[in-house]
């Protein structure tokens, strides 16, 4: 797979939305025993820092948003590219079904355009023109170097995590929770997070991503506050692999806006459309 092509996994999620929470290509039916777990920790303060800082990270209704990707190697900047991004997400409760869906057109480099990406809960697909159908992406793709970037930007930790508050510590000098999260389930992709929430303003300020060890994997900072929507959220996040601390990656984001992107949008068969 292309480097371009796999970078582009990055834009699958703005703050925090999840291609992890569930495994259907379809919305997802309510799970009376996922809905009754969390509902048992709603009194957990863990879970109300979270939730703030979630809705910090992605509004609760379908949006839309520019991504720039910059790849980077100390302070030279190895490629750029510019991508269009429509998100639906719902999560399940006890009345309605869950939805997680994303629509992702390249923009520029020119030479790219044409080509896109759709996520159906954990399915994707990648299309481009000279392509006669798009093509599945399996799960072992989307692991491999950059691509798991997507999963730090893209979970969602109330729902795919089991939180604690650890401590109180300093963060550039203002107070931030240290939460510990464990994973509910065995598909999602990091096993542990380490993740830092402002106390005063529950903006999230930086999340380690671990493995069963406690190795940290990756490390992602939330910087750039702007308001957008009515709230302040990090237009920026700073990703950064712990075995090549020389390379990391900026993801910018500009022009967040509510819009209800149509239903057709959402198919693999409107791939086609998009030449």
């Amino acid at each position: 797979m292309q480097a371009s092509i796999i970078s582009i996994l990055l834009a699958l999620g703005l703050f925090a939305v999840s291609s992890n929470s569930a495994a259907v290509p379809e919305a997802v039916p309510v799970d009376s025993s996922v809905v009754s777990s969390v509902a048992t920790e709603e009194s957990s303060p863990a879970v109300a820092i979270i939730r703030r800082a979630d809705r910090i990270r992605a509004p609760a209704e379908p949006f839309r948003y520019a991504l720039t990707l910059v790849e980077m190697k100390g302070e030279q900047e190895v490629s750029r590219q510019s991508l269009d991004v429509a998100m639906r997400f719902y999560k399940p409760t006890a009345e309605q079904a869950g939805d997680a869906r994303a629509l992702v057109r390249f923009v520029d480099p020119p030479t790219e355009r044409g080509k896109s990406l759709l996520s159906i809960f954990d399915k994707l697909w990648y299309y481009e023109p000279k392509l006669r159908r798009p093509i599945p992406i399996s799960r072992q793709q989307r692991l491999v170097g950059q691509v798991s970037n997507g999963d730090v930007v893209a979970t969602d930790f109330d729902l795919s995590y089991i939180a604690t508050v650890a401590a109180t510590e300093d963060c550039d000098g203002r107070p931030c929770y240290r939460l510990e999260l464990q994973r509910r389930w065995p598909h999602v992709t990091y096993p542990k997070i380490s993740y830092w929430v402002d106390v005063e303003t529950s903006r999230p300020f930086k999340a380690e991503f671990l493995s069963t060890g406690n190795k940290v994997l990756k490390r992602a900072w939330y910087k750039d506050y702007k308001l957008a929507l009515g709230e302040y959220r990090p237009h920026e996040i700073y990703i950064e692999d712990s075995l090549k601390k020389e390379q990391y990656t900026r993801m910018l984001y500009s022009d967040v806006r509510l819009e209800e992107v149509p239903e057709a949008y959402f198919q693999k068969e409107y791939l086609l459309r998009l030449r």
